[in-house]
């Protein structure tokens, strides 16, 4: 060894010498693995609670054959778990707030699994009317703690892939509900007939239950806040009043009292907000705080997200009525037809990241063009009746990558500013905006084409997805110019 080199100082050789690349610290690897054990229980919750508000759609025919029910009581079956889902969502998120989003995301996934089985198992019409109420309110207590939940426990790009594999599974969710749907009934497993399509939910709740338990991080309760009852009280009335006729109104030909539900919706609402305000003036915890609907991104991303996912679910629905009343499909030959939509949805959710973080607004609205694009290349290839041509799988798959593209980046441009104390109020906000536009979505647009299909004939029933896939795309360009007031810069 030469004297210079003897002479150098450790430190200097040490720099000197190559260093193996930085590990993560052990207790940053293991709550990673938390995390991702985490999301996957939270997001086998989520995929439960949405294949359900769609999967009983196409179970009805022999609903109301084996239980004799009335038009009217198989409506409130298939909608009184989006009434109490849509309504009590702002709710279940406060109550997080204030009793732990662990402790209420169980709890809110027990109520639904339970409720999963009283429903495959009622005897009659009120008994599966009731227990659909209960799985909409134990859905409306877990769903809101995701949000919450991935808000806090992640961080940068993990949070925003941890949102991305969530809209993936939202979009997803949708559509498997079709298809699972038509499978279950049609294989009447031990003759059990339309039942299944409940009792699925059984198993896969009870291991969803028992991994929760052993995964989700205990965690401290956050700071208490008022339960708000006035907010509670107005807010629910105001949506029950738009909600209701809006999901019953044509099946129910829109008696006055429906009409004048969605009337009196407007000042009801307007009622909310003077509570909220009066609630904020007397320091107290107003359900949604003014101070978060400040947020930068929130009113606008919730407003582009609120008009995407409207047509949407409008779009899947008329498409869906389309196949079946007007074709004649099987409800599994509609739900497969889909699979290009949800393969769109998949991809675009799950690679949006690639793109650097200053084209993410441009990146939406132009997803917003795209995915308007793709629904009326559709209403066009759908114009002369038929099945389409061969057009309509690339089409779909443009929507569907539009729409990946759209509502994964937007849940976290929307949520990137948003203080981890309001991530409760926050994630109800983005929750009960997506839930009510799904229901606006399908009651606005669905109606354009029930009215426009004359009772489902092909002909007709052609010209009418076709007009209200013109619709759809003004509503997607509508989403694109919310998204361009989205702010230009997001900081974690």
């Amino acid at each position: 060894m030469s004297e210079s080199t003897q002479s150098r100082p450790v430190e200097a050789r040490l720099a000197a010498t190559p260093q193996p690349a930085p590990q993560p610290a052990p207790d940053d690897a293991e709550r990673n693995r938390q995390n991702n054990r985490m999301l996957v229980v939270m997001l086998g919750a989520v995929f439960m609670a949405l294949l359900d508000s769609t999967i009983v759609n196409v179970a009805t025919p022999t609903i109301r054959t084996d239980l004799g029910t009335t038009g009217s009581a198989l409506q409130l079956i298939v909608s009184s778990y989006t009434i109490a889902y849509a309504t009590l969502l702002v709710t279940g998120a406060r109550l997080g707030a204030r009793n732990g989003f662990r402790a209420m995301f169980l709890f809110g996934l027990v109520t639904f699994t339970a409720a999963s089985l009283a429903c495959g198992l009622a005897p009659n019409a009120a008994t599966l009317i009731g227990a659909r109420v209960v799985q909409g309110v134990g859905a409306a207590m877990m769903m809101p703690q995701i949000y919450s939940m991935i808000q806090l426990r992640f961080e940068g790009a993990a949070r925003g892939r941890a949102l991305s594999l969530y809209a993936a599974v939202i979009g997803l969710g949708v559509v498997v509900g079709q298809v699972a749907g038509g499978f279950l009934v049609s294989a009447d497993l031990f003759g059990a007939g339309w039942r299944p399509v409940f009792l699925i939910n059984v198993p896969v709740g009870v291991v969803l239950v028992i991994a929760g338990l052993r995964l989700l991080p205990q965690g401290k309760p956050p700071k208490p806040k008022g339960l708000d009852l006035p907010g509670l009280v107005t807010l629910t009335a105001a949506l029950l009043l738009l909600v209701v006729p809006l999901v019953m109104g044509h099946e129910q030909d829109w008696p006055l009292w429906m009409k004048v539900s969605l009337v009196a919706s407007a000042p009801a609402f307007v009622l909310f907000a003077l509570v909220e305000r009066a609630v904020a003036r007397r320091g107290g915890a107003p359900l949604v705080p003014a101070r978060v609907l400040k947020t930068p991104g929130l009113v606008s991303g919730a407003s582009a997200n609120f008009f995407a996912m409207a047509g949407y679910a409008g779009f899947l629905f008329a498409f869906s009525q389309y196949m079946q009343s007007g074709l004649g499909e099987s409800a599994t030959r509609t739900g497969l037809t889909f699979a290009p939509l949800a393969i769109g949805v998949a991809t675009g959710s799950l690679t949006w990241q690639k793109v650097p973080e200053r084209f993410h607004r441009p990146m939406i609205a132009t997803a917003c063009v795209v995915a308007a694009l793709g629904y009326l290349g559709i209403g066009f290839d759908m114009r002369s009746g038929g099945h389409g041509g061969i057009a309509l799988p690339a089409l779909q798959l443009v929507v569907g990558i539009g729409m990946g593209y759209i509502t994964s980046p937007l849940l976290t441009v929307a949520l990137a500013q948003v203080k981890p104390a309001d991530a409760a109020d926050a994630s109800g906000v983005m929750t009960t905006t997506a839930q009510v536009a799904q229901v606006l979505g399908v009651a606005t647009y669905g109606s354009v084409y029930l009215s426009s299909a004359d009772g489902g004939a092909a002909d007709s029933s052609a010209h009418a997805v076709f007009v209200t896939a013109l619709l759809v795309t003004v509503g997607a360009l509508v989403s694109a110019l919310a998204a361009l007031r989205l702010p230009r810069r997001q900081h974690n």
